[in-house]
This record gives structure tokens, C-alpha cells and sequence, in this order.
């Protein structure tokens, strides 16, 4: 069963910056300060650049392929199940846990508003709290994704609104001398004398899970309405505004608070909000940390819930997780699955020590993002047809994948090894239960097969993406579509020469007499007939000879294509193209339809020179069924 498109421009850029800001600024912003001192603002910075060829790789591939799964699903279609199956279960863990250790977070300032004498263990208040907020966001999830949106739309303007206000008021209380040793840190991640720019490369490094959030639309891709459009537009808008407040907020704590107390607190932005505005202050920017908290957990289990979903759809996993609800058109097995994973995770961990794991998986799901970017563009796959491109390409991808290795790198080897078995799990996974390694091609084979000229793949990629793409242009099916899918498609290739008009009606002949009562000699002199009364090249390279016979309910079309092209007049240019048409003569109507519908489709200037890169008769079958025109439903 199909997700709801709900999704709008203002729900989808909420859900971006909902699972960016969380304790991402509210109070890692301390823990970066340890290691690069004021030059966190320039940290900030680079984590955002260090995140832009994802960003543009992932908006891409997210308007070619609007599916639920984002990363995994990208993955999957470039690098095949194996991979496709780390890259599930890192997406989801990592989201999932992001999103638990988001609603732990709020003890960290539940402990500073709540008196103890309040009657209950902060640590125990904590975790209830966490884990009824997740339930309640969990059941907000199954019941409409739609309604989950808003709540998101009304967190997230607090949040902004909160974040904007802090920065404007905080600006006259800021400190130039706390700038004047810009590179100094506290603290060191080696044991070794390390440079400064180092130091604020790893530091780029650490909290590049700030800017994880950015990419989760691409989890919910399904359900958004115009993906094509409000996918990038949405995401590019929410990197450009939480990039320059989290640079603005880094700039405004520094300078507020002292070093001694900026390293050490863990609620920068509540204790300097309380310098310039007093106790209100700390409980305004404290409110504005556990409603960040609540939308990143909000966003987590909206986008980490359909990973489980989308493997469940390839047999990577049992089916039960791919169910969706008939009634709210939600997965809903999906989504219980993560909650339940988020509230284990809140039951038996703390908020500490797991910040570089997060990271690193991030940092590894954007070098998959940037390769399957360059595989779908490598695979030249006919129906790999984005709305927005990635520019500079293969440039900025390229610069993204060395990038993200080597911050995955220096990281360190906890990371690193935790990574490492988090993969090898997955492999036995993939080996002890996988369904889909028969039968499924991906980017890579048809790189490896244009590369070798051999053929290696079958066409299941090829439907798969012309399947999404009618889905997401919402092509409606008419009877020209039902009737071109089952058409005869004649592919003559460079080694049949150039043809002539005799040769083509032969051919046309003989396969039309395999659908209709009449015999080939009876179809070539109907052909040639019509022929005579005038000339049926209707355009360069393209012609549509046709026919009537007497006879009721029937028409077929023959699609013909040929590399060296077909002579039908010596004095006009060779036929590349031709749609041969007969009927019976109660279709005049329905012909009439059939002309106007290829009209529609070669009036592309592009048509030809894609008509002229097609491989294979599916392909040409599928450039026909995905042809922008006017289309009646029911006709």
C-alpha cells in the first residue's frame, strides 16, 4: 500500500530544521569550545561546508527517486543489497539513537527548572519523560503524518523564534576580549601537540552530527507533495537559516560567556541568556532546548521509521515491517519498532560518550550519498531523471567522499572499530536472511556493463525508476499508455544499416500479422497505399504511417527505431523514428487521439537526441510511457 503525499513546503522544512537544532547547539557547543576555543564559530562553519556535497547529492537523488528510506534507499539502487543493507540499519540506528539521546537531553534542563524536592529522582523523572514523549510522538506518527508535520511547524517556529531573539538581544552584551586568543583550546583530543587547524577540523569533525538532520527529508521523500520541487527548496532553505544561527549562536555564547564557564557548563546558551536577561532568560532558552529536543525526536521516528519500511519492501528484512495502516496510511509496524528502539535506548544509556559514533555513521552515509550520486549519473540509466541537478558535478561529490573519509578518519579508532562491527553484522545479516540478491540490478552493474559493452543487466532498474518517476509526475494511465506497454518495439541497430521504406514495411507486416485478422501482403499494400496519397514523414527523422481495416475494437501500435535510419524519400533526411499505426474502423476517433498524443510527444526539442541514446527496446517503450503530455483519465 502507497504513503500519503501530505507533505508540504512549511512541514518539510520544519522537519529539517527540527532534526538539525537539538543538543547539536544547546550543549555541544561546550564540548567543541574544550577543543577549539572561539574558533567553534569557524568549526560551525566548515561542518556546514563539509556537509554541502551531501546536501546536493542527497537533493538530487531524492528528486529522481522520491522513496521512503533516503540513504538506504540510494544505497540500494547504486550498490546493490549488500551495501544497501549497512546502509539501512546505520540510517536508522543512527537516527533513532539521535533522536532518543535528543529526548534525554531535556534532563539536563528538567534538572535545573524541577527542584528535587519535587518528590522524584531527576535521572528516573528524566527517563519517564523521555519515554512519554516518545510514545505520544509515536502514536502522533501512526495516527497522520500530516498532523505529525504540524506540531512539527509549531516547535519548530518557537525554536526559530527563540534562537533569533537570543541572537539580536545577546549581540550588545558581547565580550571582544574573550576573541583575542581565537585559537586557544582547553583542552586537547591527542595526547600529541596538535595545529590549530587541526583542532578545528576535528572539532568540524565532532559536531557534524548538528547538521545530520538536514538530509532526513529524503527518509520521508514518499509522503512529500511536488518532491521535485520542495525537496531541494525546503532543504537548501533550512541549511542556509540553521548554518547562519548556528554560526550567530556560537559567535554570541563565546563572546558572553567566560572561557572557565563556556567549557564547563552544559547549557551554554541558557547560562549566557541569564547574564543578559536574567532567570526569564535561562527559562526562555531552556524551553527553546526541550522543544529542539522534542522536534528532533519528532523528525527522528518520522524518518527513521520508514528505513525498516523501505528494506522490508526489498526483502532485507521480514515483510510485517513494510505494513502500512489502510486507514491512516502510515507504517505503523515500522514506526512501534522504532519507538521501541528509542525507548530502550533511553532506559539503559545516558546522553554522554556516543557523540563521535553518530558522527562517523553520518560521516559514512554521506560518502554513500555521494557515490550513488555518481554511479546513477555514470550508469546513464534512461529513466534516471532528476528534477534538480547537483552542479559541478563529478567535482563537488568527488571533494565530498575524500572530505568525509578523512574526517571519518581522524575521529579516532573507537569509532572507526564500532563502524567496522556495526558492517560486519550487517553482513551476516545480509547472508543468514536476505531475499533480493537474485533477480535485483543496480547503478554499479550498469556502469560495469557500459564500460565492458557487455550485457550483464536485466531491465528490473529500468521499470523500477519509470514506476517512481510516473508516481512522482503523477502520470495517469490512458489507453495510449495500455497499448504502447504492450506494443511491439523494433530495434534496429547500427549493424542493420540503413533501410529503406520496403524493408520497414516488411517488418511492420509481419509483426502486425502476429495481433491483427489480416494477412502481411494484405498490411504492405495498405501501407503502400496510404503511402501514395501522401507522404506520412511528418517531421525530420520521424514518420507515422498508418492504416484502417474493417473490423471493431482493435488497434496496435509498432514502435521502430533505427541507428543508421530508414529512407522513405530520397530527397528528405533519413526516419529514426516511427510510430506505425492500424485500427479498425470504428477507432477513427481513438486515431485521432493517437496522432494528437505522439504530436505531444516529439514536439520536445530534446525528443530525438534522446530517441537517438536509447539502448533497448524497454528503454524506448519507457521514453514513450514517461513523454510529458496531456493525459484523460479513463480514456
Amino acid at each position: 500500500m502507497e504513503l500519503k503525499r501530505t507533505l508540504g513546503f512549511a512541514e518539510v522544512f520544519c522537519i529539517a530544521s527540527g532534526a538539525m537544532i537539538s543538543s547539536g547547539i544547546f550543549i555541544l557547543p561546550s564540548l567543541a569550545f574544550r577543543y577549539s576555543g572561539p574558533a567553534i564559530v569557524f568549526s560551525y562553519l566548515l561542518a556546514a561546508v563539509f556537509i554541502i556535497p551531501a546536501m546536493l547529492s542527497k537533493a538530487e537523488l531524492a528528486t529522481a527517486m522520491p522513496k521512503s528510506g533516503g540513504s538506504y534507499y540510494f544505497t540500494n539502487t547504486t550498490l546493490g543489497p549488500l551495501f544497501g543493507t549497512f546502509a539501512g540499519f546505520t540510517n536508522w540506528l543512527s537516527l533513532a539513537m539521535k533522536s532518543a539521546f535528543a529526548l534525554l537531553g531535556i534532563g539536563i534542563f528538567l534538572e535545573l527548572l524541577v527542584p528535587e524536592s519535587a518528590g522524584m529522582n531527576t535521572e528516573i523523572a528524566v527517563k519517564i519523560l523521555a519515554t512519554l514523549c516518545t510514545l505520544f510522538f509515536m502514536v502522533t506518527n501512526i495516527l497522520s503524518v500530516k498532523e505529525s508535520g504540524r506540531l512539527q511547524i509549531i516547535l519548530v517556529v518557537f525554536l526559530l523564534a527563540a534562537m533569533i531573539l537570543y541572537v539580536l538581544a545577546g549581540f550588545f552584551s558581547v565580550n571582544p576580549e574573550h576573541f583575542v586568543d581565537f585559537f586557544a583550546s582547553v583542552e586537547n583530543p591527542d595526547p600529541k601537540p596538535l595545529p590549530t587547524i587541526y583542532l578545528m577540523i576535528w572539532t568540524a569533525g565532532l559536531i557534524f552530527v548538528s547538521f545530520g538532520g538536514l538530509t532526513n527529508i529524503a527518509s520521508i521523500a514518499a509522503e512529500v507533495k511536488n518532491p521535485g520541487k520542495t525537496i531541494p527548496s525546503a532543504m537548501f532553505t533550512a541549511f542556509v537559516v540553521v548554518s547562519l544561527l548556528y554560526a550567530a549562536i556560537a559567535f554570541i555564547t563565546v563572546g558572553i560567556l567566560p572561557p572557565d564557564t563556556m567549557a564547563s557548563t552544559q547549557t551554554p546558551l541558557s547560562t549566557a541568556a541569564e547574564v543578559f536577561w536574567g532567570k526569564p532568560g535561562f527559562i526562555l532558552m531552556a524551553l527553546a532546548a526541550m522543544s529542539a529536543f522534542i522536534t528532533t525526536a519528532n523528525a527522528g521516528i518520522m524518518s527513521a521509521s520508514r528505513n525498516p519500511m523501505a528494506m522490508a519492501e526489498d526483502n532485507l528484512i521480514p515483510e510485517i515491517f513494510g505494513k502500512v495502516s489502510y486507514k491512516y496510511k502510515t507504517p505503523y509496524i515500522s514506526i512501534i519498532l522504532t519507538s521501541g528502539f528509542m525507548i530502550f535506548t533511553i532506559l539503559i544509556l545516558d546522553l554522554e560518550g556516543l557523540v563521535t559514533v553518530a558522527s562517523a555513521m553520518m560521516l559514512l552515509l554521506a560518502v554513500f550519498d555521494n557515490l550513488s550520486l555518481i554511479l546513477m549519473r555514470a550508469s546513464r540509466l534512461t529513466n534516471y531523471k532528476p528534477i534538480f541537478k547537483a552542479p559541478l558535478y563529478p567535482w563537488i561529490p568527488i571533494a565530498g567522499i575524500i572530505i568525509n573519509s578523512l574526517m571519518l578518519i581522524q575521529l579516532g579508532w573507537i569509532p572507526f572499530l564500532v563502524t567496522a562491527a556495526f558492517f560486519a553484522l550487517s553482513l551476516i545479516w545480509y547472508f543468514a536472511y536476505s531475499k533480493s540478491r537474485k533477480n535485483r540490478t543496480f547503478a554499479l552493474i550498469h556502469v560495469v556493463e557500459r564500460l565492458t559493452n557487455k550485457e550483464l543487466k536485466s531491465e528490473n532498474l529500468e521499470n523500477e525508476l519509470k514506476n517512481i518517476l510516473m508516481e512522482r509526475d503523477q502520470i495517469i494511465e490512458d489507453r495510449f499508455d495500455r497499448i504502447i506497454k504492450t506494443a511491439a518495439i523494433l530495434n534496429f541497430t547500427e549493424k542493420d544499416g540503413i533501410l529503406t521504406r520496403n524493408d520497414i514495411f516488411k517488418a511492420i507486416a509481419h509483426e502486425a500479422a502476429k495481433r491483427l485478422p489480416l494477412e502481411e501482403e494484405e498490411i504492405i499494400s495498405l501501407l503502400e497505399e496510404r503511402e501514395k496519397e501522401s507522404s506520412t514523414v511528418i517531421g525530420e527523422g520521424l514518420a507515422v504511417p498508418h492504416f484502417l481495416f474493417k473490423g471493431e475494437n482493435q488497434y496496435e501500435i509498432i514502435v521502430i527505431r533505427s541507428e543508421r535510419g530508414i529512407v522513405f524519400d530520397k530527397d528528405k533526411p533519413a526516419v529514426k523514428a516511427i510510430f506505425a499505426l492500424a485500427g479498425s474502423t470504428d477507432e477513427r476517433n481513438f486515431h485521432l487521439q493517437t496522432l494528437m498524443a505522439i504530436a505531444q510527444i516529439v514536439k520536445n526539442t530534446d525528443f530525438m537526441k534522446n530517441w537517438d541514446a536509447l539502448k533497448s527496446p524497454n528503454d524506448i517503450r519507457n521514453s514513450i510511457l514517461l513523454a510529458d503530455r496531456i493525459r484523460k483519465k479513463g480514456v
